[in-house]
């Protein structure tokens, strides 16, 4: 299902992953994207125990408040539970390591999960675990505008998200414009003004994220993400503290039943997105001959094949 946002003149059309708990589901389709937040949880774990200023976090050493946690891009599934729980038992640890124990026996965690308004929400709640250990909350919205208070945020995580641009760039769908990309949905083979108009829309999209976070992340607050692109060092509000490759292992590769499995994924991500464009009627049609030429492609699985290199990015919110 998609819908569309209201953004002052202009039109955003969302399309969520797949909701609900079927077999094509993004819940049960998302255990490749598991790997990278796996990796991705030692960085964070390592970024807290040596980057934040729990004291600095905490306002009152008699009375501290809670430590507001939120993941932007939650979607549905594990993985987000799996990466909010991590920063709430790194926080802990930090506190123990710092002699800190009474801290971390009254400290209160507050958790926002945030998606786009048309993401599967009731999904992500029957997922939180029974047990767990901070209070929950859903945040509809998206993360490139404002979504929480000024200075409420102490942690801020962003696993696999920032990939996706907020709006079709300018021209690329404009038949009169040079950056027209002739109805294609690959640019590697399109004029230098494709490339460039995507480059300018991530940009924007980028530095629309990081103004926004720098009003509501406390100073010397952390923000985590992964990003193909690094277009961070020029935001005045922020350290960087700590960027370094990101590199999944590859093991899964080898079960049999991987070219089934990895496009069970793709379709969990992108068939609302497909389904819009091109109609439900092909999409059945679509994702078989799409398993089919996967199959027959020595490219994604060869072990030997040069991997796509994701980067950890750990910035600090700088004081006011």
């Amino acid at each position: 299902m998609t819908s569309e946002v209201e953004k002052g003149s202009q039109r955003h059309q969302v399309f969520p992953v797949n909701g609900g708990e079927d077999e094509l589901s993004y819940k049960h389709n998302s255990y490749i994207l598991k790997k990278g937040v796996d990796a991705f949880g030692v960085f964070i774990k390592e970024g807290i125990l040596e980057k934040l200023d729990i004291d600095q976090a905490i306002t009152s050493p008699t009375s501290p408040q809670a430590f507001n946690i939120v993941d932007m891009g939650c979607a549905v599934g594990a993985n987000t539970l799996t990466a909010v729980q991590n920063v709430v038992d790194s926080v802990n640890l930090k506190l123990r390591s710092q002699g800190l124990d009474h801290h971390s026996k009254t400290l209160e965690f507050q958790v926002f999960f945030n998606d786009l308004i048309s993401s599967d929400f009731n999904t992500v709640f029957r997922s939180i675990p029974s047990d767990k250990s901070y209070y929950a909350a859903g945040v509809p919205g998206s993360f490139y505008s404002r979504l929480f208070p000024k200075s409420s945020l102490h942690f801020v995580y962003c696993g696999y998200s920032l990939h996706w641009l907020s709006k079709v760039p300018e021209g690329v769908a404009d038949e009169s414009s040079p950056a027209y990309n002739k109805g294609k949905i690959y640019w590697t083979t399109s004029p230098k003004e494709v490339a460039e108009a995507y480059k300018a829309q991530f940009e924007r999209d980028i530095d629309a994220f990081l103004t926004a976070r720098s009003l509501e992340v406390v100073p010397h607050g952390l923000i985590a993400f992964s990003i193909l692109e690094a277009l961070i060092r020029r935001n005045p509000n922020f350290t960087l503290e700590r960027m370094e490759p990101l590199i999944r292992p590859r093991e899964y590769l080898l079960n049999p039943d991987f070219p089934h499995q990895i496009v069970k994924h793709y379709r969990a991500v992108l068939e609302g997105l497909f389904s819009d464009h091109f109609g439900t009627e092909i999409i059945n049609i679509l994702f078989d001959r799409f398993e089919k030429k996967f199959k027959e492609s020595s490219v994604f699985l060869d072990l030997s094949y040069k991997q796509t290199i994701e980067s950890f990015v750990l910035l600090k919110r700088k004081s006011y």
